[in-house]
Formats: structure tokens, C-alpha cells, sequence
């Protein structure tokens, strides 16, 4: 089974050779989609210089944002499963084989990694309150018992996602996302990773303002598609 990891990045020059390099390093058969979405900071040029056969890297003339961004890496992917992958040092690729192994044991369709399960460096009070409260609301509206609906590690069968239409353009991917793979039928599988988020001082980029756009997906997609 082969996993297309999709990394969506913006202004990541410190961060994008060493998330390769750690993405490269894991032992599952994959891909790299890499979509730079309008880079001003030096790494559409540090992407230029990518010799990788297995690395495929796809440039936006400007900023579109992460939801687009994914959609342009969903074009280009031709592996059995997608996998998103942040270009910062958020996440942890040594955790895909803990995300494959319900798959590969036939327990699960859909497995997403959830931070608030596994060992992760303390968030900020209000990107914590804010995640949970956005994951209560998704149980809530859609019948599940998530702990972690913003995770970006989703792990998702090509042909599924490219069923869904998607809209999103910016941060509010993640609840879309979620509520039409459940709208759908399929339960989602939560297994433990590790996190180790970054301060808005270190480049953090998603901030309170974006759970406003999020909850109104979650609202919006419960009775439309």
C-alpha cells in the first residue's frame, strides 16, 4: 500500500529540507507531493533544487492558502492513501507506521492521529480550549467521540477524498474534511502520536481567529455537501 504525503508549505526555508529529510527517513512505500503555496522566505528555491524521483514539487504563483494547497497536492497524488503533513516540525513522521497499522490490520478506512492521546509538549491555553471545543462540537453535530478533530495527520483513501468535493481554501480544511468523511458513513480511528507545537514567536501560523471560519464548516457542512 502506498501513501501519498501531501505537505502544503508556506515560508518554511528553516524548516522544509529537515521535514524532508525526516519524511525520507520513514521505512513506508510513499510519495512526497510537495505544494508551495506562493513562498517569498526562500524555500520555493530550496524546493528548486530537489533531485528526489520519489518528491514531486508543485508551485502556487501566490498565497492561495493550506486548503487549496492540499487540493492542488490531491491532483497530483498517486498512492492508495493520502497522508497531510505539516513542513514544520510540528509532527512527527516516525508516527506513520502507528497510523498504517489499523489500516493494515483491516480495523479501519479512515485513521487520523490524535495529539490530545499520545505525549505532546503543553499547547497555549486558548489554541487548547479551542481545538477541544471544535472537537466537542464535531461529536456533537456529526455523532463521533473524536479527541482530536484538527489533527492534521489524516490518513485517507485516495479514492474517498477525491469523492469529496472540496471547498476550503484556507484552515477550515480540517473540519470539512472530517464532517463528509462522517456524513459519508465511516468511523474514524484515533491512534496516539506525538506533537510538539511551535509558539507564535517560532512562525505559528493557524491562530483563535481561525475556529471562527472552522465552526461555521462544521455548522454549514452538517446540512450541506
Amino acid at each position: 500500500m502506498k501513501v501519498s504525503i501531501i505537505i502544503p508549505v508556506f515560508n518554511e526555508a528553516d524548516t522544509i529540507g529537515e521535514i524532508l529529510n525526516r519524511v525520507r527517513s520513514s521505512p513506508i512505500d510513499k510519495e512526497i507531493v510537495v505544494v508551495d503555496d506562493g513562498s517569498t522566505d526562500g524555500t520555493r528555491e530550496r524546493l528548486a533544487q530537489e533531485t528526489d524521483p520519489d518528491t514531486r514539487v508543485v508551485a502556487h504563483r501566490k498565497n492561495q492558502g493550506k486548503g487549496m494547497a492540499i487540493r492542488t497536492g490531491l491532483r497530483h497524488a498517486r498512492g492508495d492513501y493520502v497522508l497531510i503533513q505539516n513542513a514544520n516540525l510540528e509532527y512527527d513522521p516516525g508516527d506513520y507506521e502507528l497510523l498504517l497499522r489499523p489500516i493494515l490490520r483491516g480495523k479501519a478506512t479512515v485513521v487520523y492521529g490524535s495529539r490530545f492521546l499520545g505525549e505532546h509538549k503543553a499547547m497555549l491555553f486558548w489554541h487548547s480550549v479551542g481545538n477541544r471545543l471544535l472537537t466537542l462540537v464535531t461529536n456533537v453535530l456529526y455523532d463521533s467521540t473524536l479527541t482530536d478533530m484538527e489533527t492534521c495527520y489524516k490518513l485517507i483513501p485516495l479514492d474517498l477524498i477525491r469523492a469529496i468535493p472540496l471547498r476550503a481554501r484556507r484552515f477550515e480544511f480540517e473540519p470539512e474534511i472530517t464532517a463528509k468523511i462522517l456524513k459519508r458513513g465511516h468511523r474514524i480511528y484515533e491512534v496516539p502520536i506525538s506533537y510538539a507545537g511551535r509558539e507564535p514567536y517560532e512562525g505559528k501560523k493557524i491562530s483563535w481567529r481561525d475556529g471562527f471560519p472552522a465552526l461555521y464548516s462544521l455548522i454549514k457542512y452538517r446540512f450541506v455537501d
